[in-house]
């Protein structure tokens, strides 16, 4: 007699929102964390090592610059998965949540511009309302537990996904001052390098690796900031597409990505949460909040936001353009869309490259921290009361 196990193949997509989720509350516990830090007794220490040097740069510069690119890699391999073999991979899944982070990128940053319009040097923020914490929002979201349709979180992430496409190529384009022309032609030349062994079929990662964080280095000489490093190198990393299927086992993207992912969700996003989110709230009151720069940022990511996003898709299904997820009504689809307006990472990030000025980046923070927050709360009440109404059917 003989006795067959049957393995069933774990989903990759369900794999991936759980470890998001979890990354999504290390996340919040790091931002906290930094938050009481910055105002106690250790405050001195804590903003001290920060601006410790280290080499080249400061100990800030150093999980800016090179830490996050590892973040950046991660984004770029979800991006190219998405794109070549998921849920991007054709227009009818991707006219939604394009459709609807294109707006929902282009309201916030419309409300920050009308906010702030008069106050000199402060146009250049932005983009700052602009992005969409997948971690964050994938948290929130996981509190709720099996009351939110798997069709909404599929829908959450993929929004995030192109909302971080979006912030890829702003940084690249709008926050960067001048390029080195020896450096960008050092870095082209190490991207067909990989280009070049994705074609000769070679599949283990050390090469990529290598060429990668050679990469890094041209970049980062070039003047483009140097996280744009990840993603160009996550654009060169060969994948093996299995649609319908679990991710290939002999994919280098998919291996990298599974590989990256724990590092990046539990050590590289906290880190860099528990390095930003820190600042001095002594002396800061309703009188702070409604200055231009804070309440732009804080109006562009919990008024933006909700009406881009949620604007967007109704538009979409009314005329025909997409249909509406499935198994989700507009009370949860609005509550996602006010999840959208949580813009932790990839805001702090970008208010960092858009100004210099530490009271400014303070300011930012502020209205990050302000708007994600009541981004944050809002979406969570919508879609528990929605869950509530749902079981009363």
């Amino acid at each position: 007699m003989t006795l067959s196990l049957i393995v069933r193949p774990r989903s990759a997509l369900r794999m991936f929102l759980k470890s998001e989720a979890a990354g999504g509350i290390v996340l919040m516990l790091s931002a906290a964390a930094a938050m009481l830090v910055a105002n106690s007794p250790l405050a001195p220490a804590y903003f001290a090592l920060l601006q410790r040097h280290v080499g080249p740069l400061s100990v800030l510069h150093w999980i800016d610059d090179a830490l996050m690119a590892l973040f950046f890699l991660l984004v770029g391999l979800e991006i190219k998965r998405e794109l070549v073999d998921g849920h991007l991979s054709s227009w009818s899944d991707r006219a939604l949540p394009t459709i609807a982070a294109v707006s929902g990128m282009a309201v916030p940053a419309l409300i920050y511009l009308f906010v702030v319009a008069g106050t000199p040097g402060l146009a250049r923020g932005w983009a700052i309302p602009s992005a969409t914490d997948i971690a964050f929002a994938i948290g929130v979201m996981a509190l709720l537990g099996p009351r939110v349709p798997a069709s909404l979180k599929l829908f959450l992430t993929t929004v995030a996904i192109v909302d971080d496409m979006g912030a890829v190529v702003v940084i690249a384009l709008a926050y960067t001052a001048s390029i080195g022309g020896v450096a960008l032609l050092a870095a082209a030349a190490i991207m067909a390098a990989m280009a070049a062994l994705g074609r000769v079929g070679v599949t283990r990662l050390w090469p990529y690796l290598l060429l990668s964080a050679a990469l890094w280095g041209a970049v980062w000489m070039s003047g483009v900031h140097a996280t744009i490093a990840g993603v160009l190198a996550a654009f060169m990393i060969p994948i093996r597409r299995s649609p319908g299927a679990p991710d290939d086992a002999g994919s280098p993207l998919h291996r990298l990505e599974h590989a990256l992912q724990p590092w990046v969700a539990f050590l590289v996003v906290p880190i860099f949460g528990f390095a930003n989110a820190g600042v001095a709230l002594a002396g800061v009151g309703v009188a702070t909040l409604l200055q231009p720069l804070p309440l732009g940022v804080a109006a562009g990511l919990a008024i933006g936001k909700q009406v881009g996003v949620f604007g967007a898709v109704v538009a979409a299904v009314r005329f025909g353009w997409a249909q509406r997820p499935r198994h989700a009504s507009w009370v949860q689809i609005y509550g996602a869309a006010l999840l959208c307006g949580i813009g932790f990472t990839m805001s702090l990030f970008i208010g960092g490259l858009a100004f210099a000025d530490p009271a400014q980046v303070d300011a930012v923070k502020i209205g990050v921290l302000a708007g994600s927050l009541l981004s944050a709360m809002a979406g969570f009440l919508v879609l528990r009361l929605a869950s509530f109404r749902g079981a009363g059917r």
